[in-house]
Formats: C-alpha cells, sequence, structure tokens
C-alpha cells in the first residue's frame, strides 16, 4: 500500500495542499484554492481581517482538488503537518465558535498599545525577554479586542493563531507550540516559559492561551468529522505545525546557526537562524523560537519582512490588464538596472516593522512621463522590493546574521530574473533555488513529527537545487548605485518617520 504525508499551507491569498510519497519524500501533487486570491477584509484604513471558517472551506476544497490530480485512501495518509501565516488572532468561545473575524499579520490597528507597552515595561525586559517589542503582533492585538470590544472579550475562551484553529477544526483540541507563541510576543526567552509579566500588564489571563504541544510530534488525531469532510482516517495523527517563515525555512533544510532562507510571496522576507539572543532596539527586526529548538539546544530565527511584496506585485498585474506574472517578469528585462531613475517604495500594506512600524504608503518617485513606460515601473518595483529587504538584511547583520548563501523556493517573485538578478548583486549573497515550497515543508514536517523521519536529513533526502544565482562585479556596482540613490531619497523624504 502506497502511503502519504499530507501538508497545508494556510496564507492569506489561497490554501494550498501537498501530497507527499512517505517513502520517498517526493511530491505526488499538490493544489490550492481558491483560484482567485482571497479577500481580506479592511473596514478602516490600516485593518485587515479575514473568516477563520474561509481558511477551513478553503482547506477542504484543497484537498478535493488534491484527491481528484491524485487520487489516495484516507489509511494511506500517515500524518499531516499544517503551515500558517502568522501573527494573527482568532478568538473563540467555549463551544469554539469564533467571535471575531481573525485580525491578520498585516493589520496595523495595535501600533501604539505595542509602542505604549515598550515604553512602560521597558526595553530591559522588552527585549531581555521577549527579545522584541511587544509591538503589532498577536498579545497587542489582543489587548485591542479587551479596550475595543470589551463584550467580545468576555466571551473569549481561547485565544489561537490561524495554524492552531485550522488544528482545532481538524483535531477539535486547542492547542500552539512554544514556537508560535514566540511570533504572538508571549513567550519569555530568558524565563523559557510564557510572558507572564506582558500578560499581567496587558489584564489578560494565561488560561486563554492553549495548551502547548511540541512543533513536532503527535499534537491530537483528526476528529471523526473532520475526517469525514476531507475523506481521511479518523485519528490520524496531526504531528506538525509552525508559522510560514520560520516553515520556510525548514522547508528548505534551514536549521543551523549561519543559514539563511528567504521568501517573496504574500510578504518578503529574510530570514537567519542564529544560537544567539538578539534584538533590534528599534524593534525593525524580530527574533522568534525556530522549530527545531530545544530548552539545552537552542535555535532562533531573526526575521526582516517587507508587507508590500506580493500586494505590490499583484497590484501591478491588476494595472496592466491581468497579464501573467510571467510577462510582468519579461517587461522588467526591458528596462536597465535603476530603472531610469525611477524609484518605487513597497510600503504600502500596514505598518512596515523594518520602518519601525511606519505606514507611509506606496509611493512612486521620479516619475517622467517623456522617459519611463509600464516596464520602468515594473522593474522599479521588483528592485523596490529587493532594496527593502536590503535594509531589513543590514539591521540583520548589526545583530550578527549575515547571508553568505540564502536558499529559497523556486516560486514567486523568485521566478523573475530581473529580481534573482537585484537580490544577488544588491545583497552579495549566492542565491540557491529549491523544488518546495510551504505545503511540502509541512508534510515534511509531519514526517518527522510522526516519527517516520528519523532525522532532518532523511526528511530532506528528496530536496534538490534547482536554480544557481551568484553575484557579478559588474552588476553589483551598477545595483549598489541604485540601492544608494533608492535609500537616501528614503532619508531625503524621512520617509521613515512617515
Amino acid at each position: 500500500m502506497a502511503t502519504y504525508l499530507l501538508g497545508y499551507d494556510i496564507g492569506s491569498s489561497s490554501v494550498k495542499a501537498a501530497l507527499v510519497d512517505a517513502q520517498t519524500g517526493r511530491l505526488v501533487a499538490s493544489a490550492s484554492s481558491p483560484d482567485q486570491e482571497m479577500k481580506i477584509l479592511s473596514s478602516q484604513p490600516d485593518w485587515g481581517e479575514q473568516n477563520p471558517d474561509d481558511w477551513w472551506q478553503e482547506l477542504i476544497q484543497a484537498t478535493g482538488r488534491l484527491k481528484k490530480l491524485h487520487p489516495f485512501e484516507g489509511a494511506e495518509v500517515l500524518a499531516i503537518g499544517i503551515a500558517y501565516q502568522m501573527h494573527g488572532l482568532v478568538a473563540v468561545d467555549k463551544e469554539f465558535n469564533v467571535l471575531r473575524p481573525a485580525i491578520i499579520w498585516c493589520d496595523s490597528r495595535a501600533v501604539s498599545i505595542g509602542q505604549q507597552a515598550l515604553r512602560e515595561l521597558g526595553e530591559t525586559y522588552c527585549l531581555g525577554h521577549l527579545l522584541n517589542s511587544p509591538g503589532n503582533f498577536t498579545a497587542s492585538k489582543l489587548k485591542w479586542v479587551k479596550e475595543h470590544e470589551p463584550a467580545v472579550y468576555e466571551k473569549i475562551h481561547k485565544i489561537m493563531l490561524p495554524g492552531d484553529y485550522i488544528a482545532l477544526r481538524l483535531t477539535g483540541e486547542a492547542q500552539t507550540t512554544v514556537s508560535g507563541l514566540s511570533e504572538g510576543i508571549l513567550w519569555d526567552f530568558r524565563e523559557n516559559k510564557v510572558a507572564q509579566e506582558l500578560l499581567d500588564y496587558y489584564g489578560i489571563d494565561a488560561s486563554l492561551l492553549p495548551t502547548i504541544v511540541p512543533t513536532f510530534g503527535f499534537q491530537a488525531g483528526v476528529s471523526a468529522q473532520a475526517a469525514g469532510l476531507l475523506g481521511l482516517k479518523p485519528g490520524t495523527p496531526v504531528s506538525y505545525r509552525a508559522g510560514d517563515q520560520p516553515n520556510n525555512a525548514f522547508s528548505l533544510n534551514v536549521l543551523r546557526a549561519g543559514e539563511v532562507a528567504a521568501t517573496a510571496g504574500t510578504s518578503g522576507v529574510i530570514y537567519g537562524i542564529t544560537q544567539e539572543a538578539s534584538s533590534d532596539r528599534e524593534g525593525r527586526i524580530n527574533t522568534f523560537v525556530h522549530v527545531n529548538s530545544q530548552p539545552q539546544d537552542v535555535h532562533l530565527g531573526v526575521l526582516a519582512c517587507v508587507n508590500g511584496t506580493g500586494i505590490l506585485n499583484s497590484w501591478l498585474r491588476r494595472l496592466v490588464g491581468n497579464l501573467p506574472y510571467e510577462t510582468l517578469n519579461q517587461l522588467a528585462s526591458q528596462a536597465p538596472i535603476g530603472a531610469d531613475n525611477l524609484l518605487f517604495y513597497p510600503f504600502g500594506n500596514g505598518a512596515e516593522r523594518i520602518l519601525g512600524n511606519a505606514n507611509p504608503g506606496a509611493n512612486l518617485k521620479n516619475l517622467s512621463l517623456t522617459t519611463h513606460n509600464i516596464e520602468h515601473v515594473i522593474r522599479a518595483a521588483q528592485e523596490g522590493i529587493v532594496f527593502a529587504l536590503m535594509m531589513g538584511l543590514q539591521i540583520m547583520q548589526s545583530v550578527g546574521v549575515s547571508a553568505r548563501v540564502v536558499r529559497a523556493g523556486q516560486a514567486n517573485m523568485f521566478l523573475s530574473p530581473v529580481f534573482r538578478e537585484a537580490f544577488v548583486n544588491t545583497t552579495g549573497a549566492t542565491l540557491e533555488l529549491y523544488n518546495t515550497d510551504g505545503a511540502q515543508g509541512a508534510a515534511r514536517g509531519a514526517g518527522i513529527g510522526a516519527g517516520i523521519y528519523t532525522s532532518f536529513d532523511e526528511a530532506f533526502t528528496s530536496l534538490e537545487r534547482v536554480g544557481l544565482t551568484e553575484p557579478e562585479p559588474g552588476l553589483q556596482a551598477a545595483y549598489a548605485e541604485a540601492f544608494d540613490r533608492w535609500q537616501s531619497h528614503i532619508q531625503l523624504t524621512e520617509l521613515t518617520n512617515a
């Protein structure tokens, strides 16, 4: 009998499902739903919400599509893994009914709450124990609900991250992980426990947090109800879960200090592994517990994020009549490095951490109606995303995390030759592309958690490098000039203080 591992990646744009052969670790089939990007509700400026049940319904649809591509029996699935959009807040009552739309990662409403917490709790505690400002993360979002929606808050039985909610729908159990708590700024790194002092400051009872389970290992079995909806076997173990960026790194076998992963999908991220506790005083980068961290063998992920990455790319696509992304990439290649002095700032999707949680909006500078055309605009956008990531990398370097080699999946903006060229020649790092994605990583993580693979190396025997791009000295000089111009214009316009 064939045996499989099933991985889900719960994004804010779509839900992806991957079926991996348990013996070989190779992808058998993958599917996603919906065909168009899921809507992000924004009833007020800088808000971002989604209905958690929509994620569940799209998961059901993606699973059905997967079965059509490669029919399989529920009994053939040995374990399930979950990757998910980070930092969101899902609140449920005692019957596990959702009390309000999820406040997702790009929502900026709690920025001032986190900033006040940093001031009043002090940098010594926040940076020493939390390794982060409370910022605009899950704990601060819950405090916002407590202040502005007290009737909702009073009904809350448990709060969860998006992946925790999907696990709840699969198993009926409300659970989370240490890595997940760290991404919500709910974990005390120094004390190795829930951040009780922050909870006390916010007036939040720790009983609202779900039970902590290991990132890898048996978490709970699929319920009979969920099994009936998905065509799975009741009791199938859910044995791995992680936020999308730690999981992206895991999917690329980025587990050791000095290794670096990147992604350029919904958000643009550089994520480096370290074993040294580090923090940025201004909160422009963040540190989370990595998936393989253990109390006696700590591994942390340092993350720089650009929120406006995917939404800028999709906005441009709509602007040009929904041409394929491949066509956009070809158009970008027709403009020169630096886009004839056209500068694009990809900051239009909520508070940007690398700008100290400022939200200046997207900006297109130096537009000439006689010189520039759509090719210049697309190239300037791709370069602008790379330059923003370089800003983040410079901050990471200031706390000791450097990038000589960066691994990424062959997907999203890394499919663009211009984006790859700009990335390696701006950062100076060699870029390795691999045949994997978040859903496949979640499936392989499930294999480790269920004991099917005895080591990380065994789980990644099928991981193949499919692309390599290295810096070129001549191009590095041109991109350095373009980046300096882009960055100096930020300073001249005081964009970071907008």
